[in-house]
């Protein structure tokens, strides 16, 4: 297992991997101390694919059926924010909630790949935030402004190598108190199966990111809120929601 991210020492940022609270540059091999860095999205996508509907647990909690095949939608690059950083309350907005994904995150150029073969095309698995301003979700119809204000996709604080993505707890709370609480194995569509389908349907870049569905629990956030996602073997992603 290897804990990778993306960091910033003065005005450089560079890629490194996480050891004992150091963290070492993959280039050049430098080392710098935590406290040192500010930590910035581990990847850089070139798009963001989110799956909605993909957990039973979450079906189930909303009364609706399990889909046939994977819902598909995407979210910006500009909507990427850090551990840490803080979300963004848009004032076009009454009523935005949070939702703790695991992501997927693509080591190389993938396109019309199997899911047996999926593992060779993903470098590793962070934790997301599919931050959606729920009124404005519902009032369009279709989730393209919902989803993609600057702010509203918190991921990190790193990606981690060479876990198994498909039997991980997955919670969120909300100023500490728990919301979702739930595991990937209760997804409908694992992991391998998402880079096949979406594979299929679009070609995956190194970084991309797929964002593979909430739990049940999803809720409103408040000006003030800090919000925490949490996934075993990943780690802790913290934000809190702050006005315009």
């Amino acid at each position: 297992m290897t804990v990778i991210g993306r960091f910033r020492y003065n005005h450089r940022v560079f890629t490194g991997e996480v050891l004992d609270n150091h963290v070492h540059s993959v280039i050049g091999g430098r080392e710098y101390k935590m406290e040192d860095v500010k930590i910035m999205p581990p990847c850089t996508p070139t798009k963001i694919v989110c799956v909605g509907l993909n957990y039973r647990d979450h079906a189930k909690e909303l009364n609706q059926k399990i889909p046939d095949e994977p819902v598909l939608f995407l979210k910006p690059p500009s909507s990427l924010l850090a551990d840490n950083d803080h979300i963004v309350y848009p004032k076009q907005s009454k009523r935005v909630d949070y939702e703790a994904e695991l992501g997927v995150v693509i080591g190389r150029r993938t396109r019309h790949v199997k899911a047996e073969k999926a593992n060779d095309h993903i470098l590793g698995y962070t934790c997301f935030n599919d931050v959606t301003a729920r009124d404005i979700q519902e009032k369009d119809v279709q989730w393209t402004r919902a989803k993609s204000f600057d702010t509203f996709s918190p991921i990190g604080p790193y990606i981690v190598t060479d876990i198994d993505p498909m039997s991980l707890a997955i919670r969120s709370r909300l100023n500490g108190t728990l919301k979702q609480d739930s595991n990937t194995k209760n997804m409908v569509f694992d992991v391998n199966s998402l880079v096949e389908f979406v594979s299929s349907v679009m070609t995956l870049e190194t970084g991309d990111v797929i964002a593979t569905g909430t739990p049940p629990g999803v809720g409103p956030v408040n000006v003030g809120d800090v919000i925490e996602v949490e996934i075993d073997k990943i780690g802790t992603l913290t934000n809190k929601v702050v006005a315009p």
